[in-house]
């Protein structure tokens, strides 16, 4: 069994898209946050009652346009992951037939796309509609779907579709954008009560951003250049974007491994080869499921796992197996590498320096994973140290359970 490389690959170019989403909602936002610190360095007589009137009035502005950047930017989101459920399921499917010969390749499945599908899953609180027909409706879906070779993602399933905390996007940046309008209100009260002038209280809620050079480098980096009402807001910006964007690529690709699982029976879960990889997908990585029967990314905010179809080539005298590889990073410097793709998770951290093993489990307990990876092999060691949930065995944990495998002093 296998898995053709490109599935491996994706994710980078998924990675990509969501910068590329981030970017046109942060820079909007980061606009209004301009325009806004701009009048306020303006006023110079706080005491006026004039000046406390247009500080009221800014404090409105601000209300409103973040308002309407909420309507915009859930908008640009739903219109992104529309096109994006397209283009995965597409990509996917094509994968399935060029595994095929030209003579088979007629059986793969295709999934349509309900054009409600990703406004459902950015804007309808499945709290909030009749959860307990869903069920049925969406067995009903996938009944005629089967009837007529077609699948379909309707706005019914994009219903029950949330960010890990239960929360819609449309939810999440109305949220965001509520904290904004009360921490500046609350900036600009404690800085004028502490004498600072008001081109300085500006400085601070804008960092280092200006009009000029606002749209300059990645969006990390435009992040990292900004100040209170900036900085945070743009990374939370990249982590729902990035979320949704893996959930919706997650969701599209299952979608179409189930309608064809006259090539594909299961599925196995795939996460990122490197040192930021959360305890939960790194325990998942390399794990195989039936299809409905196991879990999916993303597992929690940020999460940059994927799933990838497993091919039984000897099911159509497929030949051999074509020897993949999946993208990894490597050594204290964490450059990019490819390795072969059946390295899980746990085998690429037994291989990488002891820095980058800490850095990962942290200097004591990173020795327990080594010295169990020495009896047991690395993938029995990482579920001994990473439990089903996630949740990792604290050292003292460990000790107890492990008496006779003491920590080296000297790792």
């Amino acid at each position: 069994m296998s898995t053709p490389e490109a599935f491996y690959r994706r994710p980078i170019d998924l990675n990509r898209f969501s910068n590329s989403v981030s970017r046109e909602i942060v820079l909007a936002y980061n606009d209004i946050i301009l325009e806004i610190t701009a009048q306020l360095a303006a006023i110079d007589e706080v005491s006026a009652p004039y000046s406390a009137a247009r500080l009221r009035a800014l404090l409105a502005q601000l209300r409103d346009s973040l308002g309407t950047w909420t309507i915009d930017s859930t908008t640009v989101t739903a219109r992104e992951l529309q096109g994006l459920a397209v283009l995965q399921t597409d990509f996917v499917e094509d994968q399935l037939r060029r595994v095929l010969p030209s003579n088979l390749q007629g059986i793969v499945r295709s999934v349509e796309i309900s054009p409600d599908f990703a406004r459902s899953v950015v804007s309808t609180d499945p709290t909030e509609i009749n959860i307990l027909t869903l069920p049925g409706e969406l067995e009903a879906s996938v009944a005629e779907g089967v009837g007529r070779g077609s699948f379909r993602l309707s706005a019914q399933k994009g219903a029950v579709i949330t960010l890990p905390n239960g929360e819609t996007v449309q939810k999440a940046f109305r949220g965001l954008a509520e904290k904004q309008v009360d921490l500046f209100s609350k900036t600009v009260r404690s800085g004028l009560l502490t004498g600072e002038s008001t081109q300085q209280i500006a400085r601070k809620l804008k960092g280092r951003l200006e009009f000029e050079t606002a749209a300059r480098g990645s969006v990390k980096q435009i992040a990292n250049r900004g100040g209170l009402l900036t900085k945070m807001s743009n990374s939370q910006v990249m982590t729902l974007v990035r979320t949704s964007v893996n959930q919706v690529a997650n969701v599209a690709s299952q979608n179409v491994y189930e309608a064809n699982q006259d090539v594909t029976k299961e599925y196995e879960y795939v996460a990122t080869l490197d040192s930021r990889t959360s305890a939960i997908c790194a325990r998942l990585d390399g794990q195989v499921f039936s299809y409905g029967k196991g879990p999916t990314p993303p597992q929690h905010f940020n999460c940059r796992s994927t799933t990838v179809p497993v091919i039984d080539w000897s099911e159509y005298d497929l030949g051999e197996p074509p020897k993949a590889t999946r993208p990894s990073k490597w050594g204290v410097d964490q450059k990019g590498r490819q390795v072969p793709a059946n390295m899980t998770y746990a085998d690429w951290l037994i291989k990488q320096p002891k820095s980058v093993q800490a850095e990962v489990f942290g200097k004591w307990k990173s020795q327990y994973f080594v010295q169990l990876s020495k009896k047991e092999g690395p993938q029995s060691a990482l579920r001994r140290i990473v439990r089903t949930d996630g949740s990792e065995l604290t050292l003292d944990q460990l000790k107890k359970r492990y008496p006779s495998l003491p920590a080296s002093q000297d790792a």
